[in-house]
C-alpha cells in the first residue's frame, strides 16, 4: 500500500447481505451495500474496507456477489476481510476485483495459509487484521514479507507497538467519536477507517480541508486551470462534451458553472448545472449511474470542456448508454474498419448464427452438437497454437490463434458470457492500489 498519503477509508460491514453498523452490532442496518459503496466513493475517500461477517459458505458465496458488485461500481480500491479459511476464500476476494484480502491474525489457520497466499497472489494483495499487540509479537515473522499492511480492529488503547515491530502501514478503526486528525496525526497511522470515518462521509471535503491546515499528507485534486480562465456563454455556462475513455464513445453534451467546475475537480465525479432545473447536479447522483473524471481538457479557444470519463450504466436518461442515437444521415457501403472491434463484430456474428440458423453455417454444427463438442474443439485448438509456437514461422501461429478466439467466442455465446464481462474482469484486475 502506497504510504505517501494519509488515507480516508470507509467500511462496510456485510452481514446476511445487508450493511450493518458495526462488527458489533449486527442488528443496526446501514443500508444496501452497494448503493452504501457508492456514497462512500464520493471523490474524497482513497479506499473501501469491506468487513464480510459471513456466518456459512453459502452466505459468502452472496456475499461475494455483491462485493463483486460493488468493486464494478466503484474507482477506490476495496479491501475484504472476513470470512477467510483457506486460499480459495482469498482469491475469491481478489477475483471478485478487490485490491487486497485481509488476513485476521486471531485465527490460527489465517497465520497458517500467509506465507501460501502471498507466495500465490502476491505480498501486495495482503494484509491482515488484528486485535491485540500479542498477534504481532506472536505473527511477527510470519508477516515479514507476507503482508503489505495491517489493520487494526481492537478499539482505541492500541499503542504505537505494530508501528515499531513492524514498520507496515497501519490502518486504524475509529468509532464514531474519533477525532479523525488527531489519528492521522500520529506517524504510524497511515489511514483511519471504520464509524469514525462512515458518520463524516458527507463532510470529508472540509475533513481534508483541515488535514491540509494542519500538515497532514492527503491527497488533493488540483486543475491546471482556474474557473477565470475559460471563456464563457451568453449564459455564463462553459459546454461539456462527455466522451468514455474505454470505448471513444461521446456519451453526452452538459454545462458547467463556476461550482460545477470546483466540485467536479475536488470530487473527481462529473458535476453540471442544470438548464432545465437550474440547479447543481451530480451526474448518477439519483441513478447510480456516476461519471468519474479521467481527465479534463479544453479546447483551442478555451470555451469548451472534453470530458473523458469512466461512465458506470447509462448515461441518457433514456436508459440509452449514449445520448446519440437519432442517426440522421449515413453514407451506405462506406464501412470504416476498426481492428479494435473486430472480435465484437464476430462475437455478434455468432449470436446470430445461434438466433438466426443459417444452412451449413459450421458455427450452427457447434451449436447443435453442444458444449461437449465445442470443448473439444477449443481443446484441439489450443494444442494447434502450441505445436505452432514451435515452429519458426510466426503467420503460422497468427492463424492458430484466430482459430482459438472463433471456437472460444462460440464457448462463450454457449455460455452467455461477452466479452464486456471479460474487459470488465480485466480492467478491475488492473486497478491500481492507493
Amino acid at each position: 500500500m502506497d504510504t505517501q498519503f494519509k488515507k480516508l477509508v470507509p467500511s462496510i460491514y456485510l452481514y446476511e447481505c445487508t450493511a450493518v453498523k458495526s462488527l458489533k452490532d449486527l442488528e443496526t442496518v446501514s443500508g444496501d451495500p452497494v448503493a452504501l459503496a457508492a456514497e462512500y466513493d464520493n471523490g474524497f475517500t482513497d479506499a473501501l474496507l469491506i468487513f464480510d461477517l459471513a456466518d456459512t459458505d453459502s452466505e459468502q458465496e452472496a456475499h461475494n456477489d455483491l462485493i463483486r458488485e460493488i468493486c464494478g461500481k466503484v474507482r477506490i480500491p476495496v479491501l475484504a476481510a472476513g470470512h477467510i479459511k483457506r486460499m480459495e476464500d482469498v482469491k475469491k476476494y481478489l477475483y471478485a476485483g478487490c485490491a487486497m484480502a485481509c488476513l485476521n491474525l486471531s485465527k490460527e489457520g489465517n497465520v497458517r495459509i500467509a506465507a501460501e497466499v502471498a507466495d500465490k497472489f502476491g505480498a501486495d494483495k495482503i494484509a491482515a487484521c488484528f486485535s491485540s499487540e500479542s498477534q504481532i509479537e506472536e505473527n511477527e515473522q510470519v508477516l515479514a514479507g507476507n503482508i503489505s499492511c495491517l489493520i487494526y480492529v481492537g478499539g482505541e488503547r492500541f499503542g504505537e507497538f505494530a508501528r515499531i515491530r513492524t514498520d507496515l502501514p497501519v490502518i486504524f478503526e475509529i468509532s464514531e467519536k474519533s477525532c479523525v486528525k488527531e489519528h492521522l496525526a500520529k506517524e504510524w497511522i497511515h489511514g483511519v477507517t471504520g464509524n469514525g470515518v462512515n458518520r463524516r462521509i458527507g463532510k470529508l471535503g472540509h475533513v481534508r480541508e483541515k488535514l491540509v491546515a494542519s500538515g497532514i499528507n492527503v491527497k488533493t485534486r488540483t486543475a491546471s486551470y482556474r474557473w477565470e480562465e475559460f471563456k464563457l456563454g451568453p449564459d455564463g455556462l462553459l459546454p461539456v462534451v462527455v466522451q468514455e475513455e474505454a470505448t471513444d464513445q461521446v456519451l453526452m453534451v452538459a454545462y458547467m458553472n463556476e461550482e460545477a467546475y470546483n466540485m467536479t475537480v475536488a470530487t473527481g465525479r462529473m458535476t453540471y448545472w442544470s438548464r432545465s432545473r437550474s440547479e447543481i447536479w451530480v451526474k448518477g447522483l439519483t441513478s447510480g449511474h456516476f461519471q468519474y473524471v479521467h481527465s479534463l481538457t479544453a479546447d483551442c479557444d478555451m470555451d469548451t470542456l472534453l470530458a473523458r470519463v469512466e461512465q458506470i450504466g447509462a448515461a441518457c436518461h433514456t436508459g440509452s448508454h449514449s445520448c446519440f442515437f437519432n442517426e440522421v444521415l449515413k453514407e451506405e457501403g462506406k464501412e470504416s474498419f476498426n481492428p479494435q472491434k473486430v472480435l465484437l463484430k464476430d462475437y455478434q456474428t455468432i449470436i446470430d448464427r445461434r438466433e438466426h440458423p443459417k444452412k451449413g453455417s459450421y458455427t450452427n454444427y457447434l451449436f447443435d452438437k453442444g458444449i461437449d463438442k465445442m470443448l473439444k474443439k477449443l481443446g484441439e485448438e489450443g494444442t494447434e497454437i502450441i505445436i505452432a509456437a514451435k515452429n519458426p514461422n510466426p503467420n503460422e501461429i497468427v492463424y492458430e490463434i484466430s482459430d482459438y478466439l472463433y471456437h472460444l467466442m462460440v464457448v462463450m455465446a454457449q455460455k452467455g458470457i461477452t466479452w464486456e464481462d471479460v474487459t470488465e474482469e480485466l480492467a478491475r484486475r488492473q486497478k491500481k492500489e492507493s
